[in-house]
């Protein structure tokens, strides 16, 4: 009898059951962007247009062309810093994130369309290998490297490659052609450029960048700066144009004390979302100076905000980019990927520091030439600040938004570094070409330098130098027999600091830059009051 039954109501029961479905169904279709109960599979009118070109155009196009151009015009209607990504520059933006890469370790530059090593990472793939500095490599796998037909920026992608993958490569080596097998590695992208003491009390260190390695590069240095004495510490974040968020909240973390806000996010898909102080930090009660300019831009803000309105650090420079918009990046199907704006970022006591770009993108950007040209970058009282909302810090100093952050003092910009000439010098490579071919020339005379800090107070440019560096500007098409005394002295700095970068790298480097940097000497007056 209870069998009979079943079999009664077994059809309803199914027929409920797929009607359930079905509604779960059209629910789930709903939540979809574009998708309705009643959903029309219309083509939208940018895909309507394409699929046009494509059947009737008159002649064969390019879709992909088509397609990034398309979706480019779109962006720009939105703001400066939503952007597309082709597939092809996807992974090397993924890389500048991550901070690291998969490749052989060397640093190259060509001469005389020759691929020079001018550097081997210690303990890289090509330091195992048996690579040295000063070697030149004619070929790598199936690909010439070297003459006057290479184009040298399809050069790193040939040395790149998957992990534990082999490359052959052919070099010269004081005359003598060998052949050095070399297996790819990891290979580390730093944002920590140096950390070392500028005296016996204080500590600097530059950051370039934050990556996803940056705290972990940064908390080893500031632990190794404490245990050599430092009580004050400078930190540099001139042309720091930002990068991972979190990373810069973690940093500031170590200098402010209690749960204090740091900073927080918020977009119209996007609910508030606060970043706050969890622990104790390592760097809570030093003096603190941070060097900023108007390459300072994104996470370094939010870092430099977090600070200043907290009366945590004293900023010396420049007033910064004004970036105050973040991004997340989302895939495509063809590999490509959208780095679309979700949100804004806010300082603790509410102040947005993103400044207008309602004239588009161009006139956006062409604001940070428009500095110098307005003599905001050499004097102080020509600095613009908006002034339409005052804020004040918890001391009570008062603080701009809409247009970077300023700060408490000002560094006026080394005008003798913007000429022509110079711009040519690194364009071309020259100044660092000239670093390594001097030290190759002097590799005997320069080994009594053990020291960065012995290299920078005892090393000095002498005539030869001069007239060699004046030999191999003039084979890149550079005159520089008509620069003026101030340009000289300028160039001479940089030439020396081009040495001590091929004896020992960015530490030296750095060293040699810093000396005499006004910044530098405003911050350790400030260090020391």
């Amino acid at each position: 009898m209870s069998n009979k039954k079943f079999q009664i109501w077994l059809p309803l029961l199914l027929s409920v059951v797929m009607i359930v479905g079905m509604f779960m169904g059209y629910k789930m279709r709903d939540a979809m962007p574009g998708k309705s109960f009643f959903y029309n599979a219309k083509p939208n009118t940018i895909q309507e247009v394409v699929d046009l070109i494509n059947s009737r155009y008159v002649d064969a196009i390019d879709n992909k062309t088509i397609t990034d151009t398309a979706i480019q015009a779109i962006l720009s209607k939105l703001d400066p810093h939503s952007v597309y990504i082709p597939a092809a520059d996807v992974a090397q933006t993924n890389e500048e994130i991550k901070g690291s890469f998969y490749g052989v370790g060397i640093e190259y530059s060509f001469l005389n369309d020759t691929l020079n090593v001018t550097n081997v990472l210690k303990d890289g793939p090509s330091a195992k290998a048996g690579i040295l500095i000063g070697d030149k490599i004619i070929k790598a796998g199936d690909s010439t490297v070297s003459g006057k037909k290479v184009k040298q920026e399809n050069v790193r992608s040939i040395f790149r490659g998957a992990k534990d993958t082999d490359i052959k490569v052919a070099i010269l080596r004081n005359g003598s052609l060998q052949n050095i097998t070399i297996t790819r590695g990891l290979v580390p992208i730093y944002s920590l450029d140096v950390a070392y003491m500028l005296d016996s009390t204080t500590g600097f260190i530059r950051l370039n960048k934050f990556s996803t390695q940056t705290y972990r590069e940064f908390m080893t240095s500031i632990l190794s700066l404490k245990q050599k004495g430092m009580k004050s510490l400078v930190l540099d974040l001139r042309g720091n144009g930002g990068g991972v968020l979190e990373e810069a909240t973690e940093i500031a973390d170590e200098f402010i004390e209690g749960d204090k806000l740091i900073t927080y996010t918020e977009g119209l898909h996007a609910p508030k979302k606060e970043f706050r102080c969890r622990r104790q930090g390592q760097f809570e009660q030093g003096k603190l100076i941070v060097l900023a300019d108007e390459g300072t831009a994104s996470a370094s803000e939010v870092l430099l905000g977090a600070l200043q309105d907290w009366d945590r650090a004293t900023i010396v420079g420049r007033r910064t980019f004004g970036k105050g918009l973040v991004q997340e990046q989302f895939n495509l199907n063809n590999n490509a990927a959208l780095r679309l704006t979700i949100a804004r970022y806010y300082t603790p006591i509410g102040r947005s520091i993103q400044r207008p770009y309602n004239n588009g993108s161009k006139q956006y950007y062409a604001a940070i030439t428009n500095r110098m040209n307005d003599g905001e970058m050499v004097s102080a009282d020509s600095v613009k600040n908006d002034t339409t909302k005052v804020y004040k810090s918890k001391a009570g100093k008062k603080l701009y938004g809409n247009g970077g952050i300023t700060p408490d003092y000002f560094v006026a910009a080394d005008t003798s570094k913007i000429s022509a000439t110079f711009a040519s010098l690194y364009q071309k490579g020259t100044l660092s070409n000239f670093g390594y071919a001097y030290y190759q020339q002097q590799k005997a005379n320069l080994a009594q330098y053990k020291t960065a800090n012995d290299f920078v107070s005892r090393f000095n440019v002498n005539e030869n130098a001069w007239q060699y560096f004046e030999t191999l500007a003039k084979t890149d098409s550079i005159a520089i027999s008509s620069i003026s005394t101030t340009e000289k002295v300028f160039l001479e700095k940089s030439l020396k600091a081009a040495i001590a970068r091929q004896l020992f790298r960015l530490d030296g480097y750095f060293q040699v830059q810093n000396k005499d940097d006004q910044f530098i000497i405003k911050a350790l007056q400030i260090a020391h009051q």
